[in-house]
């Protein structure tokens, strides 16, 4: 399986392979996303997702992709127990009573893998009527899901998964860190370009996810206006971090600290159950200055994590030397290739 995180500067992409019971990393590529003004046509898509594949140089055809964070919305819904093809036509036809707002033009899947029918004794409780389950909806604008189809298509390539990119690095977390994943209240931040987002789990259950519009770009763009010099340099200053920039970065930082540490405080609140840890990946978290400046200001122990921690490596010798470097960038393309396998 061929899994492709199409980012806002970099896409990564992974090909994964299932061996028995376990999942082998056979290759990962990163490279610049196209510029596009608009939206990314299914032309364009064709041609990078063609590039991505001879990079990986493999001969897979099945692809999963993942659809941003700010283009895919990703709710826990109440609805009655009914087949999850009636739950699809009822969110496309009436989105306001579930979402609260109209979403026109728009396509819907359900994970009604914890869906659970009362049982008897429950029925007797309610009356037998009336009862409501708790599901986890995503959606997206029916246009995007098209051209995503097409030009994977037109590259050669079978669509097997769309998968939104809140929910991909929850499934990779779940490979990786299976024994914190089921017992503990954790978060997960992962900082991408232009947006990051933060996703807490309850043993095992996915309980609040919010996108936050501050990403690595804004940190990166803030140290070169700062220090008047390129943004290559200031992309590089910020993860390998020189001292003297520490008190701008630290600036830049303490919004997202303040947003993150507020999403915390909602579940807190609302669940009454502390976050014991947060986990962090993307290209900016692999700055250990980052790091504890966020732990600073979320007051919550924060590490960084590797998906690929619990993934068999058949790298090249090349690629097996930098995986522990790149591996925070490639968090949501293996979470987005285990879920098609």
């Amino acid at each position: 399986m061929v899994a492709v995180d199409l980012g806002s500067r970099i896409t990564k992409a992974v090909h994964l392979q299932r061996r028995g019971d376990r999942f082998a990393l056979c290759g990962f590529a990163l490279l610049d996303a196209p510029i596009f003004e608009k939206n990314l046509s299914a032309e364009m898509l064709a041609e990078h997702l063609k590039a991505v594949t001879q990079l990986l140089e493999t001969k897979t055809k099945l692809v999963s992709l993942t659809i941003g964070v700010n283009d895919a919305l990703v709710r826990h819904v109440e609805m009655p127990p009914m087949p999850a093809e009636e739950m699809r036509s009822i969110l496309k036809l009436n989105s306001r009573v579930y979402l609260q707002q109209d979403l026109p033009n728009h396509v819907f899947d359900c994970d009604t893998a914890a869906f659970r029918l009362p049982d008897k004794k429950d029925g007797a409780k309610n009356g037998g009527t009336g009862a409501k389950q708790k599901i986890l909806i995503a959606g997206s604008k029916k246009q995007l899901v098209d051209d995503f189809l097409a030009g994977t298509k037109a590259a050669g390539l079978t669509p097997d998964y769309l998968v939104p990119g809140v929910i991909a690095p929850v499934n990779a977390f779940e490979v990786a860190q299976p024994e914190v994943f089921a017992k503990e209240t954790v978060a997960l931040v992962d900082i991408g370009f232009k947006s990051s987002s933060i996703s807490i789990l309850r043993e095992g259950e996915l309980a609040l996810n919010r996108v936050v519009s501050i990403g690595g770009d804004r940190l990166t763009t803030g140290l070169s206006e700062s220090m008047s010099i390129s943004y290559a340099e200031a992309e590089g200053i910020k993860v390998g971090m020189a001292h003297e920039v520490e008190s701008t970065l630290d600036a830049l930082l303490v919004p997202l600290g303040r947003e993150l540490r507020a999403s915390i405080d909602f579940f807190e609140h609302q669940h009454d159950r502390p976050v014991g840890r947060v986990y962090l990946s993307g290209g900016s978290a692999r700055s250990e200055f980052v790091l504890q400046t966020l732990q600073r200001e979320l007051a919550v122990e924060c590490k960084l994590w590797n998906p690929a921690a619990h993934l068999q490596l058949a790298l090249s010798p090349k690629q097996a030397a930098e995986i522990e470097q790149v591996a925070p960038q490639l968090t949501a393309a293996v979470g987005a290739a285990l879920t098609a396998l």
